[in-house]
């Protein structure tokens, strides 16, 4: 017995539009709780800002100068594309500024490390916190924020030291500004310098790693020198003659020292602190910023989710069943337990995994993280993989209308993340929106959007489509869909 209905297997999918996200199969609410309120003594809100806008006053006044000076059409900002200001702008600078080209050089780098510029290739452009820095103090506490953060940006680091050790001393400082802010007064350098020995320690446990320094050989395992060698005339001890000493480590504080002194020198630079006669304080706003990240993760670690302690990709599966405003609450709060450098690169890590959700929720992270993600979502663009989270994630971070993002891919870019996305549904969601999923597809008929599916090459391909198959209501379509997916898989066309 056939349907009288009439049946379309060139099924005409509706208009094009952007993916919207998908409901969450589980809808959890967090019990809201009073706002928490800052220690005692922290300035107002409007005060901060006002300190902030000190601070930063000579970076703005030269990205006000850029905007005028280097704008679309005009000459270019920098001249390796690395927004490193080009010698012939920093003197241009210099001279209608009244400074030196060495503090406009400076003051550059702090109005990008702010967000206050934006550098696109060989040209600068305002970004969106310059345009409210005189009316927005939100806008001026998150900009000075960003630069707190970009802390280890703000100074060179000493030279004679290894990457590793450098890194060692950013991951422990979160530790050391927490007992500054605790303390609330002046702290002895001393003091901070076992504490952060201690840090160093305990990360070092945690990777089981070998101390730094030469390895002496065990007694036993020692190879004695052949009689009559060259290398064992003359070696031997004499009897009751202590053997000569191995060479000594550098005790650990000796080797952190200067480390210290140079993480110390570079929050005193972005004006969280003041560093001077052995001791070190936090400045107000230094202080409100650290309490506000220890609140931050103090809500983490009372919220159900509680994911601050997690790797990346723990953190993001963590999150995946959390509404879009509880989830970003969780992201701000794993950025804040950690230095920015090593979330991006753990967020990508996760990122380039074969779970497409955990791809797409690393990007939705890194939009929290913001312009200090930029560069490392630039260098992703030639991995195929990523290529369409990152070019949508560019032009949103570009000021495009994310309804409008979209645009910014190709058709084959677009029917890649089409697939992808398709996958994250099979994988974790449910059979009716796997179906809806038809609907944003940039084909007109499934005909066609099947022909480009099987064109773009996509690992996920088979599954995808088997699973739209089997989850289609449409016999004649699901029939279609299966053929397809089997001339992927037979390498048929």
């Amino acid at each position: 017995m056939t349907s009288r209905i009439p049946r379309d297997s060139r099924l005409r999918l509706v208009r094009p539009r952007p993916l919207a996200a998908a409901p969450r199969a589980v809808n959890q609410r967090r019990s809201r709780r009073p706002a928490p309120r800052p220690p005692e003594g922290t300035p107002a809100p409007a005060e901060l800002a006002r300190m902030a806008r000190s601070g930063l006053a000579g970076a703005a006044r030269v990205a006000r100068w850029a905007d005028a000076a280097l704008g679309p059409g005009r000459a270019g900002a920098t001249a390796d594309g690395k927004a490193t200001l080009s010698p012939a702008t920093a003197e241009r600078a210099a001279d209608e500024l009244d400074l030196t080209a060495a503090q406009v050089r400076a003051e550059w780098d702090t109005a990008r490390l702010a967000g206050l510029i934006e550098v696109h290739g060989d040209r600068a452009r305002p970004g969106w916190r310059l345009r409210a820095w005189d009316r927005d103090d939100s806008a001026v506490l998150r900009g000075w924020v960003a630069l707190f953060d970009a802390w280890s940006l703000a100074c060179p680091e000493p030279d004679g030291h290894e990457a590793a050790a450098v890194a060692e001393v950013v991951s422990a400082m979160p530790q050391v500004l927490s007992f500054l802010q605790l303390s609330a007064g002046p702290v002895p350098v001393d003091q901070l310098l076992d504490l952060l020995q201690q840090r160093v320690t305990e990360l070092r446990t945690e990777r089981c790693e070998v101390p730094y320094g030469p390895r002496t050989q065990e007694p036993e395992q020692r190879q004695e020198p052949e009689q009559g060698s060259e290398q064992g005339q003359g070696q031997a001890p004499e009897p009751g003659q202590a053997p000569e000493p191995e060479p000594a480590q550098e005790p650990l504080p000796a080797a952190l020292a200067p480390l210290l002194d140079w993480a110390l020198r570079a929050l005193g630079a972005v004006g969280a602190l003041t560093y001077g006669e052995g001791q070190a304080t936090l400045t107000p706003l230094g202080s409100w910023a650290v309490w506000v990240k220890l609140e931050q993760i103090c809500v983490a670690a009372q919220s159900p989710a509680g994911n601050i302690e997690q790797a990346a990709e723990g953190m993001l599966r963590g999150c995946a069943q959390l509404r879009p405003n509880a989830a970003r609450a969780e992201y701000r709060a794993w950025l804040a337990a950690r230095p920015v450098g090593s979330a991006i690169t753990e967020l990508l890590g996760a990122a380039r995994g074969e779970d497409a959700l955990l791809r797409g929720l690393a990007f939705e992270a890194l939009r929290v993280v913001g312009a200090p993600a930029e560069p490392e979502v630039r260098a992703v663009l030639d991995e195929p993989a990523l290529r369409p989270y990152a070019l949508l994630w560019l032009a949103e971070h570009d000021g495009v209308d994310p309804e409008d993002a979209h645009e910014v891919l190709t058709r084959e870019e677009a029917t890649w993340l089409w697939v992808d996305t398709a996958a994250a549904v099979a994988d974790h969601g449910e059979a009716p929106m796997l179906v809806r999923h038809l609907e944003s597809a940039l084909q007109p008929t499934v005909p066609a959007l099947l022909d480009e599916v099987r064109a773009v090459g996509h690992p996920r391909t088979v599954q995808v489509l088997v699973a739209l198959a089997a989850a289609h209501p449409d016999p004649a379509l699901a029939k279609a869909v299966r053929r397809a997916a089997f001339q992927v898989h037979t390498g048929g066309s």
